[in-house]
C-alpha cells in the first residue's frame, strides 16, 4: 500500500490526529476532516509587533524553513526563488532552479537549497552566485544542514548524504530500507558532538559517525504496533533537538523520548505523545506540539508534565520556539500564538497573511521569523 506524495505531505503539514484508519480521514480537506477549534478571546499581557515582512515565494506542497544567520534571513519558495533579507530589505534574489522542494540551510559563506529532482544547490551568501551542485538519490523534502564537517542532506528515500561544504564532493552516503508505508516529512538531520543524528521510519533515531557515515548507536523513539499497515506507521518526521548531552525526538503515532549521548544513547525517559510537528528545548523544559494541536511543557529530566495548552485543537499547529520566556507556535490560518513558558496560558497573538505556517518558527534576535505557505516571511517581536 502506498500513499501519494501529496497526501503524505499533507499528513505532515496538517499535524494530523493519530489513530486514523482511512485515507479519507487522513486528508484535512475532506468532508470528514476534524474541524479547527475556534479561537477564544483573551486579555493580552504581552505586546507583539511585526518588525518587517517580505515576499519569499509560495510553498506549494512543500515546507520551507527560513535560515537565520545573525540578523540575516535566507528564504526560498517552490518556484525557485532564493533571497537574502536584512532588516526586511531584500539584498539579493536569484532564480536558484526551475523548482525547489526544500531549504534553507545557511552559514556565513554559503546558502543551500534542494529540488524535487534530488539536486543540492549551493550559493554564495554575500551575493547569491552559484558555488556548486550535487545530487542525491531522490527528491529532497527536508532542509539541508550545514555543520563543521560538511553539508548533510536526507533524501525522500531515507538515504543520508554528507557533502564537502566547499566543493560539493560526496564524502559518504548511508542508505536504509524504506517501509512500504511511511510519512514523508521535512525533518532535517542534526549535527551534535561527533555524530549526525537522523530520524527514520519505524521510530528509530540513529547516530551516524561523521567520518564514514557508519551507524554508532540507535534509539527506539517508537515501536510500531497495530492491526494494519497504517496503524503501524510510527515515523520520526520532525528534526530531533539537542542541548548538552541530551537529545530528544518525537514520532508520529509514537512517543517523545530523550536519550543521553554521553552514555551511548541510553534512554532517559519516554512519553506516549504523537507528534510530527517539532520540539524545542530550553534549560528546564522540553516543549512539544502533538498531532491534535496541543502544546505540552515537559520536565526535560524526567518527562513529567508541567502544563498542556489544548485550546488549539486541529488547527495544524507548528512546532514551538522559545523566546524571552515565551513559547510561540503558528497555525493553519497564519496566526502566531504566544504562550507563557511557565503555565502555557495565552499572552499574545499575531496574524500574518492568513495562509498556513507549516514550518517551525525560527529565532531571530529576541524575536522570531515565520514563513507562510502563501509566500511571505515576517519577523515578529514580543515584549
Amino acid at each position: 500500500m502506498m500513499i501519494s506524495r501529496r497526501l503524505l505531505s499533507l499528513m505532515v503539514i496538517a499535524g494530523l490526529m493519530a489513530g486514523c484508519s482511512t485515507l479519507d480521514s487522513l486528508n484535512p480537506f475532506s468532508s470528514s476532516a476534524p474541524k479547527m477549534a475556534a479561537l477564544q478571546p483573551f486579555k493580552a499581557s504581552t505586546e507583539v509587533r511585526v518588525l518587517w515582512s517580505a515576499k519569499a515565494g509560495k510553498a506549494a506542497d512543500y515546507i520551507f524553513t527560513p535560515a537565520v544567520v545573525g540578523n540575516v534571513v535566507y528564504v526560498a519558495g517552490a518556484e525557485g526563488a532564493l533571497s537574502r533579507i536584512e532588516d526586511g530589505r531584500v539584498v539579493w534574489k536569484v532564480k536558484a532552479a526551475p523548482g525547489l522542494s526544500a531549504g534553507v540551510a545557511a552559514d556565513a559563506q554559503r546558502v543551500i537549497v534542494a529540488t524535487p529532482k534530488g539536486e543540492v544547490l549551493a550559493f554564495a551568501a554575500d551575493d547569491g552566485k552559484p558555488l556548486w551542485s550535487a545530487r542525491v538519490s531522490s527528491e529532497v523534502l527536508a532542509a539541508p544542514v550545514i555543520g563543521d564537517d560538511g553539508v548533510a542532506v536526507k533524501s525522500g528515500d531515507n538515504s543520508v548524504f554528507l557533502f564537502d561544504a566547499n566543493n560539493g564532493s560526496r564524502k559518504w552516503v548511508y542508505q536504509r530500507a524504506t517501509p512500504s508505508l511511511s510519512v514523508r516529512g521535512a525533518g532535517s538531520p542534526v549535527f551534535a558532538d561527533r555524530y549526525l543524528f537522523v530520524g527514520f521510519p519505524g521510530g528509530k533515531l540513529v547516530a551516524l559517525g561523521l567520518q564514514n557515515g557508519a551507524p554508532v548507536w540507535e534509539g527506539a523513539v517508537a515501536l510500531p504496533k497495530g492491526a494494519t499497515e497504517l496503524d503501524r506507521v510510527a515515523d520520526i518526521v520532525a528534526s530531533p533537538v539537542v542541548d548538552g548531552r541530551q537529545i530528544c525526538a518525537a514520532a508520529f503515532q509514537g512517543r517523545v523520548a530523550c536519550f543521553d549521548m554521553g552514555q551511548g544513547g541510553a534512554m532517559v525517559w519516554s512519553r506516549d505523545i504523537s507528534s510530527s510537528n517539532g520540539l524545542a528545548l530550553d534549560g528546564r523544559y522540553l516543549f512539544v506540539t502533538d498531532d491534535k494541536g496541543a502544546v505540552y511543557a515537559l520536565d526535560r529530566l524526567s518527562g513529567s508534565s508541567l502544563w498542556k495548552q489544548d485550546k488549539l485543537l486541529n488547527r495544524r499547529v507548528s512546532g514551538p520556539v522559545v523566546r524571552r520566556g515565551l513559547v510561540a507556535v503558528a497555525d493553519a490560518e497564519g496566526i502566531v500564538h504566544f504562550l507563557s513558558r511557565e503555565d502555557g496560558s495565552f499572552v499574545a497573538r499575531q496574524k500574518t497573511d492568513g495562509d498556513p505556517i507549516r514550518s517551525q518558527p525560527q529565532g531571530l534576535g529576541g524575536g522570531l521569523v515565520v514563513q507562510t505557505a502563501g509566500g511571505y516571511v515576517s519577523a515578529i517581536e514580543a515584549q
